[in-house]
């Protein structure tokens, strides 16, 4: 598990393709691998990844053909930078939200703009993730614990204060950028448990739409 606050930025050091899959180095910056073993789990710009072998400045790791498929790292280029987080401890103050760095799907930025001394972005998630997304829930973008500021449709609205964007890297994100997203915990397994018996069958079969959530008193319908 993860909280959502960025630790250090590292880049990509290296990339081995490997029959579908991918190796991956990272140099890992700023982040203090000290106390951390092979096995252990890295968030890499929001994707949980296992530390198979350990460097004075950075680790390696294996990425999964479910993971290259559903996050931006199967487009990752050399020097290309990443949002790091090592894993939770029962110690450490939870800061942001909790994060299980299993990405649900890409999105895309489609607007940047100033608002203060804040960036505004808007990002359109996939379709499929849209019903998870609250105006005043929390979100992870690239790893990092974000609050949602207002939602419309596939779209929602992010506020990012200086500090944020100084010490991640959204600041490098202009319109067009892909970037990965996982739904809060709760929202993923609560659709999952209203199914009841139902969880059983075919999702098609559920009737689990917006609509029916609706009338239930869990969503609002938005056009």
């Amino acid at each position: 598990m993860f909280t959502g606050i960025i630790q250090a930025v590292g880049h990509v050091a290296a990339l081995q393709p490997k029959g579908g899959d991918l190796r991956l180095r990272v140099q890992s910056g700023e982040l203090d691998l000290g106390q951390v073993g092979l096995g252990d789990s890295i968030a890499t710009n929001g994707v949980c990844l296992t530390v198979t072998a350990k460097e004075s400045d950075g680790y390696w790791a294996d990425v999964s053909r479910e993971s290259v498929a559903r996050s931006t790292l199967g487009q990752l280029r050399l020097g290309d930078q990443l949002n790091l987080e090592l894993a939770l401890t029962p110690s450490m103050r939870l800061g942001g939200h909790l994060v299980s760095g299993h990405v649900d799907g890409v999105g895309e930025v489609v607007e940047r703009h100033p608002d203060g001394r804040s960036e505004r972005y808007r990002v359109r998630a996939p379709d499929a993730l849209a019903r998870y997304i609250a105006e005043k829930g929390s979100i992870c973008v690239d790893g990092i614990s974000l609050t949602v500021n207002a939602v419309a449709g596939t779209c929602f609205e992010l506020n990012v204060v200086p500090h944020t964007l100084a010490g991640t890297t959204l600041d490098g994100m202009r319109p067009g950028s892909r970037v990965n997203l996982e739904v809060d915990l709760v929202a993923r397994y609560l659709e999952r448990l209203l199914l009841g018996e139902r969880a059983a069958k075919p999702l098609a079969a559920t009737g689990l739409t917006p609509e029916w959530l609706a009338t239930q008193g869990l969503v609002g319908i938005r056009h």
